[in-house]
């Protein structure tokens, strides 16, 4: 007996699967149970529960009559019928007249022996209850939806259809349609009755098709409004009199408060329509988003409705599917219960619209409680429906005071563990690996770990932290941590104060610790001791292992289950014994419960590892394995087990006895908690959907039940296997019914996992599937357990032999005739009479022709004629009752086979069979047949058969077509190959076809095999490029060389040669190039590229070594001038020297570089590119030079450097310039082929100072930094930096502050303060090449370049303030201001502007005056910059302080240039200490 219970949600989209007796008794079907609770106008109560069904009830209905008001009938998807009765919770009566899963269901409120049901298929059956007699009627071939008796004519049932159609029938006339109502457009969800038994009421309604305004014609009969909702979102209201609408009301779109619009909303529309009692002009129905309108009937307009709940939230949430009222014993008051997919049951006050009490439903099977240990009766549940729910058990006046909790969870809730300190804190995890905290007070979303595990959650405990969690916490003070254990076998340490943080895994700490180097056990549990100096680890061989906190030292190792451990549970620390202090009790799949004493263990830890074999205390009677545990907080060693026997025990654990045994459950238990308030209650949650309160003292059970009945159990499967199938038969045209929406309770058949995620044994499954009937079994929560009890199980269904099984008789083709050989002995003995006189010719009965009528049984016995008349009332039966199969073999037999032919393809029921036999009907009808069967399989997308069929009437291009239009490309392209010439144009367009959609699918090669086939070798090799990695654009280019294609094979052999230099694999690149003599200039390109790149990097300081380089690019050949270096491997390696010609002419390559692009270089550009743009220069300056073009190689030699320089690479610049002129003149260019340079124009001549200078800037800081002993500060202690100029300085670039001296290295690329290598060797030259490096007209273009970059700036600003200000004017003008107020601001703003006109007049002037300065520099100043002058100026300064070997007339030239020159700025306040 229980006390209080959550129950099962009730099932979703049934039409009428919950109702109320006139006694107040509400009764709703979820799953395959009907829970029952009595129900006032202040609670409900649960009254118990209905089993019987062996699948999903799909629809239920009291009998509203006194003295019978008990009874109840209620309806399933297998077809059975079952009147119940509530007061002793019996079956009465089972009855099965539907073939098909029943859809509708109603007790006729009018007649109390009753009761109307229809199925999918559209038959409708009356049942009596007195008599237990059923009658058949099919009015439309139609699928039934719902369906509702009349309470004022017994005979008139109204039926709604899923084609929006309603029918009137009569069953006093065997179901005669009276009126077919027409208006919906789609489902019918609801119907229901007007309470008085006339049409006058609605008198203002506005009649439809005709009426006049009482809804009724001149000289009807009166008779009764009937509504109906449909899922085309209107509300109809009918006349039954006249069979016509009277009224159609348009449902409101409610938006949400606070909610965005769900797009969805009206997709999911289930309209439910309730006439209440006694209120013949209200009219109470669903709208889309849960909520309930009153509608009034009598009002016009479009506020014609009152919306249920003054307050905010009383409404659903989502859909209401079904609507009941019941009269309060006063008469007064009515109340309405509504059920919804939101999971909730509510109480309504039809005379206010408040609500009076919510019944929270679960949605899965319930697989955690747990009751918080600070606030006291809040109970949490983790449910199969993806949600929590934290129940108040100990409120008074609501006692389903619960709260939902659904955000960020997305799976099943399987763990719940609250926080031991913290009010409210509650840790879940899901099915899904997710760990989480919810503080259930707030309204805030879960905090989510960041650490996800592999599988289920098993498992969450709070714990003291663990290193290396605990290291740095003060002792006594650090907050607990969070522990989950799951499927994997892992068990992760969590820090709910930084759940962001990844968690750890406490095997490392345990390994350490203990000196272990196998791999450990996967754990499946955890439980901590409450005093937090031990912790109890489960695994999945059953070893049970005790550590000491927090170094996770091993006490002890309990070996005695031999299976999996699914639950641990240490005894309460507030017992008075302290010898109870230390027990443990633990659970497994083997069903005994084992309690260990490890008192002395943990309060004297030994040294080495105890192993125990035997237990304290063993508490056996389950049958099945262990679930759950829970000690009572109220007694000394009482324990409370969970069971997958289906119920729970309470142990005296020192007496080892039995005290009580729980039942109340259907099906296994997941889950038990003590009640920490009540010593006499527990609460269980388990698979039936529920969660149950009951007290110990009131247990009829003191024991489980015995293991005899299992095995019997087992036995009667054994011998009858289809026991432990589920009936999968599937609704074809009705929506089935849902159980109530679980994501775990959809897939029927599959294993079942305990609350811990572990499944049952073979034995055990096969209990749970008898114990509880064909019921859907949730999908089983995914572990890392899989044994091959499963596939042993198969393997017994399998082998057993069909022989054995019950053969089902097949439908008769000529029913009629067969019904007609039951009929009573004389007419049967009277029927031979009359066979005998049409025999012999004798007159028959009147009115008797064999084959029609009543006679249409003797047609079997007559002429052919006869045969023909029965087969024609036979087929007439068969297409009523649906069955066209069997119409099309009776015309088969009867020979019409071209009606056959025809009435399958109407039907789209053509199978192979008939297709064979077409021929016999003609070519013409074959031919037909075939193509009608095409379309139809084309429908059940079965493309390869019709296209076989299109074959064999030589359809070939079609069928091909047929082919190609569904992607079937492969076959498309095989049978054309097979049956069409080579040369045929479709086969080209299918790989064209094929090619295209393999490219936009990512499958680049089997597309270049495509465009092979079709002779595009130009788009294969542009294909196979298109992954762009080295083996796809090497492959390409050798698919464009076969081909023919020159030129896309050059440029995708330079792509893919590219790629291999990126990656220093110089010899493949070297290789790729080799294909063709054309690329030769290329070849010599990445020559020099290498050479410079081994020369330019060191390995050790990038920390990256070549790939794959040649012998002539070792480092230790690669001393002196590196154009020397070139020369002699071109001339070696490649044949190109001065003197080469043919494809090596030196012109010839000239003018093929010319054609490859370099663009300028930034800081953003890797290195490696850097240096392949300057080899690419290098490269013409070294060809230019073979040519005797000495113009063309300093330009080059220039452009060179100048990538370098502006990549900031300014240690590598150096380099450069020292492997380009080791002797620091430009003019020498080679050491081995020595000839002068004379410069005859004048851009050569300027490429060649600018180049002089840049080896001067060089050798300039080198210099410096070789005689720097340390970085020099200015009395101020400010670093000041030096960075190298741009290649053209539009900015003050590296600023030197005054007194400053530039920070030694400051001009790398390595950012300020960074010196590179030092000691390289400088010329003892003091004056630097003043000419060159301290360049007038250098500073000249410099400065101005500076100033117009300071300009601009000004101006950029300017611009920006005058549009701000002008911005806030025009926004804080007021439109209703004065005039000669709004002007006085216009007035005050324009005496200002002539100062800002002159301030933009003096800047546009002087930068008029910096741009004519410019023009007049000669161009060749401005191409070919120089460093910045004023910091070579403020460099040889410095220098000039600490050497004595600058000259005098250098420093004097520096300081007259910062004299003219630094007039502003950083450059400026760098000078004054030299100026002043």
């Amino acid at each position: 007996m229980k006390e209080r219970a959550l129950p099962a949600a009730p099932n979703w989209y049934c039409s009428r699967c919950s109702d109320v007796s006139i006694g107040g008794l509400l009764g709703f079907g979820a799953k395959n149970t009907i829970y029952l609770f009595d129900v006032s106008a202040s609670s409900c109560k649960a009254a118990g529960e209905l089993v019987g069904h062996k699948d999903l009830v799909s629809g239920f209905s009291f009998c509203q009559h006194e003295g019978q008001s008990h009874i109840c009938v209620s309806s399933s998807t297998d077809g059975s019928i079952c009147f119940w009765d509530t007061d002793n919770k019996v079956l009465l009566r089972e009855q099965k007249a539907h073939q098909n899963p029943v859809t509708a269901l109603h007790w006729s409120p009018l007649d109390k022996n009753l009761v109307v049901s229809g199925d999918e298929k559209g038959v409708v059956v009356c049942h009596w209850y007195h008599t237990g007699d059923t009658a058949s009627f099919f009015p439309e071939p139609r699928t039934v939806f719902c369906l509702s008796c009349s309470p004022h004519s017994w005979s008139s049932v109204a039926v709604g259809y899923k084609d929006g159609m309603i029918v009137l029938i009569d069953v006093s006339k065997k179901g005669e349609v009276v009126h077919r109502l027409r208006g919906h457009d789609d489902e019918i969800h609801s119907l229901a009755w007007a309470p008085l038994a006339n049409e006058d009421a609605l008198c203002s309604g506005r009649p439809e098709d005709g009426t006049d305004a009482n809804g009724a014609m001149e000289g009807e009969w009166r008779g009764c409004y009937l509504a109906s909702g449909s899922r085309d979102q209107t509300v109809r209201i009918w006349s039954t009199a006249r069979g016509k609408g009277v009224m159609t009301l348009k449902l409101p779109y409610l938006k949400k408060r606070g909610s965005a619009a769900d797009p969805g909303v009206k997709e999911r529309l289930w309209l439910s329509v309730h006439w209440p009692r006694g209120r013949q002009t209200q009219l109470v129905s669903s709208c889309f988003g849960g909520e309930l309108v009153m509608w009034d009937l009598m009002k016009t307009g479009k506020q014609r409705w009152t919306l249920f709940g003054t307050s905010e939230g009383q409404n659903h949430s989502r859909i209401v599917f079904n609507m009941s009222s019941v009269l309060l014993q006063d008469g007064d008051r009515e109340l309405m219960i509504s059920t919804s997919m939101d999971r909730e049951v509510k109480c309504w006050d039809l005379a206010s619209l408040d609500c009076c009490w919510t019944l929270p439903t679960l949605g899965g099977f319930v697989y955690a409680l747990a009751f918080s240990p600070v606030g006291a009766g809040n109970l949490a549940l983790g449910v199969g429906d993806n949600m929590i729910r934290v129940w108040n058990t100990l409120t008074i006046q609501n006692q389903y005071d619960t709260r939902t909790f659904w955000q960020s969870i997305k799976s099943k809730v399987t763990a719940l563990a609250w926080h031991p300190k913290r009010e409210g804190c509650l840790a879940f995890g899901t099915d899904d690996g997710k760990v989480g905290i919810y503080e259930v007070f707030s309204n805030k979303p879960p905090q989510i770990s960041s650490s996800y595990h592999r599988k289920t959650v098993y498992t969450l405990a709070w714990g003291p932290p663990l290193p290396p969690m605990s290291f740095g916490a003060a002792e006594g003070k650090s907050s607990p941590s969070l522990y989950s254990c799951a499927g994997e076998g892992v068990i992760l340490q969590h820090d709910p104060s930084r759940l962001s943080d990844e968690a750890s895994d406490i095997d490392k700490l345990i390994k350490d610790t203990n000196d272990i180097k196998h791999k450990l056990s996967p754990h499946t549990d955890l439980s901590w001791k409450p005093d937090g100096k031990v912790v109890a680890i489960g695994n999945e061989d059953g070893c049970i292992e005790v550590f000491q906190a927090p170094s996770l030292k091993l006490l002890c190792s309990i070996q005695q289950h031999h299976k999996i451990i699914n639950a641990l549970c240490w005894h309460h620390e507030h017992a008075a014994a302290p010898e109870l202090h230390g027990l443990l009790a633990s659970g497994s799949s083997n069903a005994t419960v084992y309690v260990h004493d490890l008192r002395a263990l943990t309060e004297n830890p030994p040294e080495s590892p105890v192993v125990l074999t035997e237990p304290y205390r063993r508490l056996s009677g389950h049958t099945a394995k262990i679930t759950g545990m829970s000690w009572s907080p109220h007694h000394e060693a009482l324990l409370v087990t969970a069971s997958y026997d289906g119920t729970a025990q309470v142990w005296d654990v020192l007496q080892e006895a039995a005290l009580a045994n729980y039942r109340g459950h259907v099906g296994f238990l997941l889950c038990v908690d003590w009640s920490p308030t009540d010593p006499d209650v527990i609460w269980t949650g388990g698979k039936d959907f529920t969660v149950q309160e009951w007290k110990v003292s009131k247990q009829d059970f003191t024991r489980p039940p015995k293991g005899k009945k299992m095995v019997d159990l087992r036995e009667k499967m054994k011998s009858n296997p289809k026991l432990k199938k589920k009936n999968n038969k599937k609704a074809s045209g009705a929506t089935p019914p849902e159980v109530n929406g679980d994501a775990t309770a959809a897939a029927g058949g599959e294993r079942v996992a305990s609350a811990q995620g572990r499944q049952p044994s073979e034995e055990e499954e096969e209990v749970v599937s008898w114990t509880n009937g064909s019921v859907p079994q949730p999908a089983a929560l995914e572990t890392q357990r899989k044994t091959s009890t499963a596939s042993k199980s198969r393997d017994k269904a399998d082998s057993t032999p069909l022989a054995s099984l019950k053969k089902k008789k097949p439908r008769s083709m000529l029913p009629l005739s067969t019904s007609m050989d039951h009929r009573p002995k004389e007419e049967l003995l009277q029927d031979c009479v009359t066979l005998a006189s049409i025999a012999n010719q004798q007159a028959p009965p009147a009115g008797c022709v064999p084959g029609q009528g009543d006679h249409v049984h003797l047609g079997l016995f007559s002429d052919r004629p006869a045969l023909r008349r029965m087969f024609e009332a036979e087929e007439e039966a068969h297409v009523e009752a649906g069955h066209y199969e069997s119409v099309t073999y009776l015309r088969l037999w009867s020979g019409d086979l071209q009606g056959a032919l025809q009435l399958a393809t109407e039907r789209g029921e053509l199978s192979d069979h008939l297709l064979s036999i077409a021929p016999m009907a003609g070519f013409e009808a074959w031919r037909t047949a075939v193509e009608a069967f095409v379309k139809q399989l084309c429908l059940q997308e079965q493309y390869l058969k019709a296209a076989s069929h299109l074959l064999s009437i030589n359809k070939v291009y079609e069928a091909v077509d047929l082919l190609r239009s569904h992607k079937l490309y492969r076959e498309a392209v095989a049978l054309v190959k097979a049956r069409l010439p080579a040369d045929d144009p479709v086969l080209k367009d299918l790989f064209t076809s094929w090619a295209a959609v393999l490219e936009k699918d990512g499958h680049f090669s089997a597309a270049a095999k495509c465009h092979l086939a079709a002779g595009s070798s130009f788009d294969a090799a542009k294909v196979v490029s298109r992954k762009n990695d080295v083996s796809s654009l090497r492959t390409a280019s050798g698919l464009a060389w076969i081909s023919g294609e020159a030129g896309l094979a050059r440029s995708l052999s330079l792509r893919c040669a590219k790629d291999l230099a990126a990656a220093e694999d110089w010899r493949g690149a070297q290789e790729v190039l080799s294909s063709h003599h054309s690329l030769l200039v290329h070849k010599l390109h990445f020559c020099v590229a290498e050479l410079l790149t081994a020369a330019l990097t060191d390995p050790k300081v990038t920390g990256r070594s070549c790939v794959s380089a040649h012998l002539w690019a070792s480092p230790g050949d690669l001393g002196g001038v590196i154009q020397d270096r070139v020369r002699d491997v071109w001339e070696e390696e490649f044949g190109v020297t001065d003197e080469s010609s043919d494809h090596r002419s030196v012109g010839v390559l000239r003018e093929e570089l010319k054609a490859v692009e370099t663009p300028q270089s930034t800081a953003n550009i890797p290195l490696r590119q850097v240096l392949l743009h300057a080899s690419s220069h290098l490269t013409r300056a070294v060809l230019g030079w073979l040519d005797d073009d000495e113009g063309e190689l300093m330009k080059e030699l220039w452009r060179a450097v100048a990538q370098i320089r502006d990549a900031g690479h300014f240690s590598i610049c150096a380099h450069f310039c020292r492997l380009l002129f080791p002797d620091g003149d430009v003019g020498v260019c080679s050491r081995k082929f020595l000839k002068a340079l004379h410069h005859t124009d004048e851009g050569s001549q300027a490429a060649a100072g600018s180049l002089q200078a840049f080896v001067l800037y060089h050798r300039l800081y080198e210099r410096w930094w070789s005689s720097a002993d340390e970085t020099i500060r200015s009395p101020g202690n400010q670093e000041v930096r030096v960075s190298s100029c741009s290649r053209e300085e539009t900015q003050v670039g590296p600023s030197v502050s005054a007194g400053d001296e530039p920070t030694q290295g400051g001009p790398s690329e390595s950012g300020p303060g960074v010196c590179p290598e030092t000691g390289i060797g400088a010329s003892d030259r003091t004056d630097f090449g003043g000419g060159q490096l301290l360049c007038e007209a250098q500073a000249v273009y410099q400065a101005a370049t500076r100033s117009m970059a300071q300009i601009q700036d000004k101006l950029a600003t300017l611009v920006l303030q005058h549009g701000r200000a002008q911005q806030d004017q025009d926004q804080d003008r007021d439109p209703d201001q004065d005039p000669d107020q709004a002007d006085a601001p216009t007035q005050a703003n324009a005496g200002e502007r002539p100062d800002e006109q002159d301030t933009l007049m003096s800047l546009s002037s002087k930068m008029s005056q910096y741009h004519k300065q410019l023009a007049e520099l000669p161009e060749a100043v401005k191409m070919f910059p120089h460093p910045d002058v004023l910091e070579c100026c403020l460099v040889v300064l410095h220098l000039g302080e600490r050497s004595a070997r600058v000259s005098s007339s250098l420093r004097q030239a520096a300081r007259d240039l910062l004299r003219t020159h630094a007039l502003s700025g950083p450059l400026h306040r760098a000078a004054q200490r030299f100026l002043t």
